[in-house]
């Protein structure tokens, strides 16, 4: 890949493979994949059980090595990187959004996402961190704790919290899939309002084809490979290469 190629791709995978052992053998959760998400997109990744997709999430954050391949995060190859240096990347260039919040009970909504600029040892603005939680819709609950909150209000808190460092790429793993189909259209509406409008790289996983089309691009995975792409397409649509991909 040239630099200039590189100057507009976040995060580019280049023949990752990842094996894993088991008691039955050796499991292939991802086969030679080659992909690389430009800047300020917004992919879903989708794919039947067991296809790789979060094992593909995984390595692309550095939560996970590949077996063969190489990762490239802002320019920069991270499977050289040691755990320091990779941690500190994960704090300052990615932000993360899960299913399960993953938010301090004991901690305020302004404590959990300011949590991790102090971990990083970078001063905490507070108009900023207010800021954040005013883009998601929560005026007024900087002092709440998680379960004062409703389930799509700490979803909101964990976007903020991943919004706050203003990270290169976001994360997020089938992050609507707790929640009612209200609070999760609102948090979809925020990892693409992080796309569209703050120019943030989105990396989704899920099984939804309804939030997969909240995406600029749902990408498919089958066995390990990517199978298919489409490109701003409806629900219906994605449903459809779904159920082709399932038989």
């Amino acid at each position: 890949m040239t630099t200039t190629q590189l100057d507009t791709v976040a995060v580019a995978l280049d023949g990752i493979t990842r094996t894993y052992k088991s008691r039955a053998g050796e499991v292939h959760a991802l086969r030679g994949v080659t992909h690389a998400f430009a800047r300020g997109s917004f992919t879903a990744i989708m794919g039947p059980s067991g296809s790789g997709k979060s094992t593909l999430l995984q390595v692309a954050a550095g939560l996970d090595r590949p077996t063969r391949g190489e990762v490239v995060v802002g320019g920069r190859p991270i499977g050289r990187l040691g755990q320091t240096a990779l941690t500190k990347l994960r704090r300052t260039a990615m932000g993360f959004v899960f299913q399960s919040y993953n938010l301090l009970d004991a901690l305020t909504a302004y404590d959990n996402v300011a949590l991790p600029s102090r971990l990083a040892g970078r001063r905490v603005e507070r108009t900023a961190v207010l800021a954040a939680l005013s883009q998601v819709g929560l005026d007024g609950l900087a002092k709440r704790r998680p379960p004062e909150l409703s389930g799509g209000q700490q979803q909101r808190v964990a976007i903020a919290r991943a919004l706050h460092s203003s990270p290169d790429v976001l994360f997020a793993d089938e992050p609507t899939g707790a929640l009612d189909r209200s609070s999760g259209r609102q948090v979809l509406e925020l990892l693409r309002a992080a796309s569209n409008q703050e120019g943030q790289t989105v990396v989704m996983v899920t099984h939804d084809p309804l939030a997969a089309s909240y995406a600029h691009t749902a990408l498919f995975l089958a066995d390990g490979l990517v199978v298919g792409r489409l490109d701003r397409a409806d629900a219906t649509g994605i449903a459809a290469f779904m159920s082709e991909l399932e038989r």
